[in-house]
């Protein structure tokens, strides 16, 4: 058995060039107690979120913000298609544009999947480094919240993650195991959206009850997704990871 000890930059260098991470250590680094995966929406990159993880200031906890897995076409960005890889990121296997401009909302997430929970998780935090998954908390937006919760949805049969929050972003049926007769996944979920949302609407919903054991939902008061605005947005969230870390919410967000 692995002794536990605090992750350092060295033990993720073997996940390059694939999977690129930014670490955002708690004061002092001997205190983390958890770790916090991040992992940014469509067409951004890991290091707003490492300073998000930073503004938190959740005591205890090292914030991992991750590199979406593929670069955007330029062509999407509205750049030549000879214009090189771009600094935009997403997690999906593969882009399809509909017939209407929209992109496919579930594109499959085999890649990152795989790349983040064989690697990263199972291979540097807990193969390397001596963490249990449920020391592990996930935080996404958008498409990375339906990546942090297809992967809690595949954990099942005992194991579970410490909890996920989604903003924006729902299960992929991609996702869902495909086994019959399955138990619920017993990690905590919560999942915020606007209540206009394309996103999180009713069927995404039913679905997360159907997977998850514990799953929270809750409804902003402005129409669209999005990271949250106000302190009533926030609170929800933070209240969630203060539930889950076992200790009293920073004062800043009290």
């Amino acid at each position: 058995m692995v002794a536990t000890r605090v992750p350092t930059e060295a033990d993720f260098a073997p996940l390059l060039p694939q999977l690129a991470v930014k670490l955002s250590f708690p004061s002092p680094p001997e205190s983390t107690t958890s770790i916090l995966l991040l992992f940014h929406g469509l067409g951004d990159a890991e290091t707003p979120f490492a300073g998000f993880a930073h503004s938190l200031a959740l005591p205890g906890v090292l914030g991992i913000a991750v590199r979406g897995t593929s670069a955007l076409p330029p062509a999407l960005l509205g750049l030549p298609p000879d214009a090189g890889p771009t600094s935009n990121f997403h997690w999906g296997d593969d882009i399809t544009v509909g017939p209407t401009g929209d992109l496919d909302p579930d594109p499959g997430f085999e890649k990152a999947a795989g790349l983040v929970m064989d690697r990263l998780v199972r291979g540097v935090l807990v193969g390397t480094c001596g963490w249990q998954l449920d020391d592990v908390l996930m935080f996404g937006y958008g498409q990375g919240g339906q990546l942090a919760l297809g992967l809690a949805s595949r954990v099942r049969g005992g194991e579970a993650f410490k909890g996920v929050v989604s903003l924006g972003g729902g299960l992929p049926p991609s996702m869902v195991p495909s086994e019959s007769g399955r138990e619920k996944a017993t990690t905590p979920v919560l999942v915020c959206h606007g209540r206009e949302s394309e996103a999180v609407d009713e069927d995404a919903i039913a679905l997360l009850r159907e997977e998850f054991a514990d799953a929270r939902i809750v409804q902003w008061k402005r129409a669209s997704d999005g990271m949250p605005e106000s302190r009533d947005e926030v609170l929800p969230m933070m209240q969630f990871l203060a539930e889950r870390l076992d200790t009293q919410m920073p004062a800043k967000w009290s």
